[in-house]
């Protein structure tokens, strides 16, 4: 590696999430439907004779000690597998919510991995990739390879890439952050959903018809733990051509669809003006 490389770590949203029970090892089952937008935090590693991260951007500060960041974890748990790797500098450009549902932290560790892949001609589905990525986190092998898809068991089962329809979206976080553990706690002794996805229509109108029958089973919990989703979603609902309302992951992060990137752009100009406190950004889900 003679020159930086470059990655961006795409945030996902949930389309839909389900809770199929729990484990024997305390883990959840899941059932989701995954997609990936444009927005998202970008990685660069630079040759380096050593592995260091340096972040910068808006939510730098909450990431916590370098440390323990995913990124760090992701290299020495590939080195683990790998043996002897050409690693470097990273540098971490955060603009996306910490703790926020959106599988930020593993957007990250999933570009570290894809960046020591490409600089250690490694193929992005060689197995050592893959169990590294499982390692790090449940959400991390599915934001190996950034396409909707759905993921089952404890995000060790990935269906083929589904062909989703870009969905014009608006991406809300109230800044109240939210451990996946705590709200999974509080999910406890709930009862999941128990209509399995079907087939996703390939067109956007049926595509969103689709996804109005399902929902996010952490929700519940969520809004037991920060009540500031509930505002959320009723203050998406509220926005002029929302077709669809629902929290991303295990939440604060919600998400609304629209039929065009111009609905989605004039409502987050709305709600930002409205809501000066809250993170809101348009996009494209894909």
């Amino acid at each position: 590696m003679s020159a930086p490389l470059i990655e961006k770590a795409c945030a996902k949203v949930n389309l839909t999430l389900r809770v199929l029970g729990r484990r024997e090892d305390g883990y959840h089952e899941l059932e989701s439907l995954v997609a990936f937008t444009e927005l998202g935090d970008t990685l660069t590693l630079q040759p380096a004779a050593d592995s260091e991260l340096e972040i910068t951007g808006p939510f730098a500060a909450a990431c916590g000690p370098k440390a323990d960041n995913l990124v760090l974890k992701a290299a020495a748990t590939l080195r683990e597998r790998a043996g002897t790797l050409k690693a470097g500098h990273f540098l971490l450009e955060k603009i996306i919510p910490v703790a926020a549902g959106i599988g930020g932290g593993s957007a990250d560790a999933a570009a570290a991995l894809r960046l020591l892949a490409r600089a250690n001609d490694l193929a992005l589905d060689d197995p050592r990739l893959a169990s590294a990525a499982l390692a790090v986190g449940a959400d991390v092998p599915v934001c190996l390879d950034p396409r909707a898809r759905v993921m089952r068991g404890v995000g060790d089962l990935l269906s083929a890439p589904v062909d989703l329809p870009s969905l014009p979206a608006l991406l809300v976080n109230p800044g109240v952050p939210l451990a996946t553990r705590d709200v999974f706690a509080a999910f406890a002794g709930s009862e999941g959903s128990k209509t399995a996805l079907g087939t996703l229509p390939r067109e956007r109108d049926g595509a969103i018809d689709f996804l109005a029958r399902y929902g996010n089973d952490l929700t519940h919990g969520a809004i037991a733990l920060a009540p500031v989703v509930a505002q959320v979603l009723t203050a998406l609902e509220a926005l002029a051509g929302a077709r669809l309302a629902r929290m991303s992951g295990s939440g604060p992060t919600c998400f609304a669809l629209f039929d065009t990137s111009a609905a989605a752009e004039a409502a987050e100009r709305q709600l930002a003006a409205a809501r000066r406190d809250w993170w809101v950004r348009a996009t494209t889900i894909t």
